[in-house]
């Protein structure tokens, strides 16, 4: 998935649109940590991505994710719009109507 993220990250970099990722891939460990962090700058993500298992409860347990990805699309009003959307064409048809949107509320329309 990171490549096709870091395409909408690119396409979308100036319009209101965020890509956020939470992981739990062993990132408890200072070891973990490390190697997560490495494997980040070599698949070039550069979104902001937050450690699972860092807070308590876990962010996973919080927003009920049973599964991994979990992929959640929010608009700008922080309403949840779509969930599990993986179909890269169908991805990109939804968070286009969701940053319009947005734009539009930006400007008052």
């Amino acid at each position: 998935m990171i490549p096709h993220e870091r395409s909408l990250v690119e396409k979308w970099k100036n319009r209101p649109f965020a890509l956020l990722g939470v992981n739990s891939d062993g990132t408890d460990t200072d070891e973990g940590l490390a190697k997560f962090r490495e494997q980040c700058k070599e698949m070039g993500v550069t979104w902001r991505s937050f450690r699972n298992e860092s807070t308590d409860p876990s962010i996973s347990d919080v927003w009920r994710v049973q599964g991994w990805p979990t992929l959640y699309f929010i608009d700008h009003t922080g309403v949840i719009r779509h969930k599990d959307v993986r179909d890269e064409e169908q991805m990109e048809k939804v968070l286009d109507e969701m940053i319009v949107a947005a734009e539009k509320a930006a400007a008052g329309k």
